[in-house]
């Protein structure tokens, strides 16, 4: 007896709920045998606002970076214990086992991703210096910070069906890392693997009550309640889009608005990799595979095919061959390479758009009506063949560059010279991605700035990148996602910048005390503390303001010609007096900046062992007056910023370093950063 299908839930104010309406019926996109039912009518969406904003926000809020990402992180290991369950209800979204890599492990890696990043790039505190301190008043007294501070609304996450899980995960890890609780609405037809996946994560009871809501079913009147601190994406097409984007509620509260819609992505063989060349190889492979991954219904998909003129021919004879081993078939099938579309509605969409596109196009491989598998049954499956298009005069015609289809169909059109391929790829009006296969450097550089302003990302394919190469297809958590105009005008992901969308940038003005307090750094002006030398203190004792100021040092012409002899470094300005005096930015004979860095560490560094453990690096160096024979140099030395580490009985911290001359000029400026015991004697 065939199983009654299950009745999705949806996931609000801490509890499981269903709709009230029996609700739409979902099938498995193979078979055809029903898997779920969802619906969610009755439920109170505003009331799951209210509940993320008053329960989870400030939660999440009174953690730090570094604890939401160990949160990201601890979430994402458990999940990958669980990826076998997803990967069995994942063959029911018609996705072969490559096919649910991408989304379920490609989708726990990038929220462990974000965590890492989280981490390694944000300050273990709550809030976010952006940019340097601006000098506001002649004696200091009056400065600025721009910082970033968590929206205390909500992000409303409205996804599309191809990635159930990765587009959930890629959105949600951003914006939790930023502290901001999410609502996840699914696409119905795939909601049943989403599902799925926050019960395992609310299970894991890792996240804070409400930082996780989902909606099975439709979002009825949630939008009508969002305000000026929630947060909106949309993934799914453009017409959906801009009517989301043009909702009321949204436009009067200007409510921050991602949306990543329709993209008719453009992949370009360059004119000098012509058949016999590796990258003609490589092209071939790459269009096929983004033809034939998740059946086509990739928002990266490659649907432009650009090619020299010359070498058309030979590109549609080597993709018809590839293509023609390619059968769907059912996605659990080890024979299988291709698994079948969403859903039988998705399949005659496909089959309509390849009708608008032969307007301008004639089919050269596949054909969409005759739908040959390696298993399952055509009839009740959604599988449809890849099928090549040929367009031989794309400057004229309009459906190749207007039209969708969103599925295994790609269209292959001629170009005469580099421009006319970057014009083409232009006439998409705006893609998440292009990508250009070349070995010739002028032909990439032409090629990049002619497609980076139509593009959120443009992929360089040759010979030497092959092997370690991601491909056109694959959008990566530390790469922005998103692109202009009918791509819908957004970004996601992109590391520490998607985490940013979900923070608020504010000018904060006041005296350098009070601006310290707030932002958790030093800045100059802001109080110090004179006493023991502050690396004598672990990270339990030390506080930012602890300064010490050295004695001084006088730089000799042996210091300088010992260091250029021994370092190698003879640089005419250290050696020569004549040349150093013909240079306009010196006087005589100059100190090597990098002598002064050293000779600065000798003034400030306390020899003996102690609390701080090592030296990694130095940012922002700047030598900023020149330094003679006979100067002498005085270092101050200012705890800036303290980051201690969750798991490790050590933390980060970094130190403001102003190297002085007799006269007070500062000679050089950089931050020092050390790694630091929480407590010393260690335990």
């Amino acid at each position: 007896m065939t199983a009654a299908p299950r009745r999705l839930e949806s996931y609000l104010c801490g509890r499981w709920m269903a709709g009230q309406a029996e609700g739409q019926t979902l099938l498995d996109a193979a078979t055809g045998a029903p898997v779920a039912m969802i619906d969610s009518t009755g439920l109170d969406f505003a009331g799951a606002l209210d509940y993320g904003r008053r329960v989870a926000g400030p939660r999440l809020r009174a953690m730090s970076f570094h604890d939401r990402a160990g949160m990201l992180k601890a979430l994402g290991l458990k999940l990958m214990e669980w990826k076998e369950e997803f990967y069995t209800e994942s063959f029911r979204t018609g996705a072969t086992r490559a096919d649910g890599w991408i989304d379920i492990e490609g989708g726990i890696g990038t929220m462990l991703t974000f965590a890492s990043k989280g981490r390694r790039e944000l300050p273990n505190t709550r809030v976010l210096t952006d940019g340097e301190v601006e000098v506001l008043s002649k004696d200091g007294s009056f400065v600025a910070q721009h910082i970033l501070t968590p929206l205390t609304g909500v992000a409303v996450h409205i996804n599309a069906f191809n990635f159930p899980i990765w587009g959930m995960l890629e959105k949600i890890a951003p914006t939790l890392l930023a502290g901001v609780p999410c609502i996840v609405k699914p696409a119905s037809q795939t909601a049943y693997l989403t599902e799925l996946m926050v019960r395992c994560i609310v299970e894991t009871g890792i996240l804070p009550d409400g930082a996780l809501q989902l909606v099975c079913g439709s979002v009825g009147d949630l939008l009508d309640h969002v305000t000026g601190q929630d947060a909106v994406t949309f993934t799914g097409s453009a017409w959906t889009g801009r009517k989301l984007k043009s909702h009321k509620a949204v436009v009067e509260n200007s409510v921050r608005f991602t949306m990543e819609a329709d993209s008719l992505n453009a992949s370009i063989l360059g004119p000098d990799a012509g058949p016999g060349t590796p990258e003609f190889d490589l092209f071939v492979k790459e269009v096929a595979r983004e033809m034939t991954a998740k059946a086509g219904q990739k928002c990266t998909a490659i649907r432009r095919v650009i090619a020299p003129r010359t070498h058309v021919q030979a590109l549609v004879e080597a993709l018809r061959d590839r293509l023609g081993k390619t059968l769907p078939g059912l996605p659990g099938d080890e024979a299988t390479r291709m698994g079948a579309l969403a859903s039988l509605d998705q399949r005659d969409e496909v089959r309509a758009r390849i009708r608008d596109l032969q307007a301008d196009a004639e089919i050269v491989a596949g054909n969409p009506d005759d739908v040959r598998v390696v298993s399952g049954d055509a009839a009740l499956g959604a599988f449809l063949n890849p099928v090549l298009m040929y367009c031989d005069r794309p400057f004229t015609a309009m459906a190749v560059h207007d039209v969708e289809a969103f599925g295994p169909v790609s269209t292959v059109m001629p170009y005469d010279d580099p421009a006319e391929a970057a014009e083409l790829a232009a006439m998409g009006k705006g893609s998440l991605v292009s990508s250009v296969f070349t070995d010739d450097p002028k032909v990439a550089e032409e090629m990049v700035l002619g497609l980076a302003p139509f593009h959120g990302r443009v992929l360089i394919g040759n010979r030497a990148s092959a092997k370690t190469s991601t491909g056109h297809g694959s959008p990566l958590a530390p790469l922005v996602h998103g692109g202009p105009g009918r791509a819908g005008g957004g970004e996601e992901m992109g590391g520490i910048r998607g985490v940013k969308h979900y923070m608020q940038r504010t000018a904060v003005q006041g005296s350098p005390r009070l601006l310290s307090a707030v932002t958790g750094r030093w800045i100059e002006g802001a109080p110090v503390t004179h006493d023991i030398h502050p690396f004598r203190k672990s990270l339990a004792k030390l506080r930012i303001g602890d300064q010490l100021v050295t004695a001084s040092r006088q730089v000799t012409l042996e210091d300088v010609e010992h260091f250029a002899h021994f370092t190698g470094d003879t640089f005419y300005a250290h050696m020569d007096e004549a040349a150093a005096k013909a240079n306009p930015f010196f006087d005589d004979r100059v100190a090597h900046g990098y002598l002064i860095a050293s000779f600065a560490a000798g003034l400030f560094v306390e020899p003996n062992p102690g609390p701080v453990l090592a030296n990694y690096g130095v940012d922002n160096l700047r030598f900023l007056t020149p330094v003679y024979f006979g100067d002498t140099l005085q270092v101050r030395l200012t705890c800036k910023e303290i980051n201690p580490r969750a798991n490790a009985e050590h933390g980060e911290v970094r130190w403001d370093c102003q190297v002085t001359n007799q006269n007070g000029a500062v000679v050089a400026q950089y931050d020092v950063l050390t790694m630091v015991a929480k407590h010393w004697p260690a335990a």
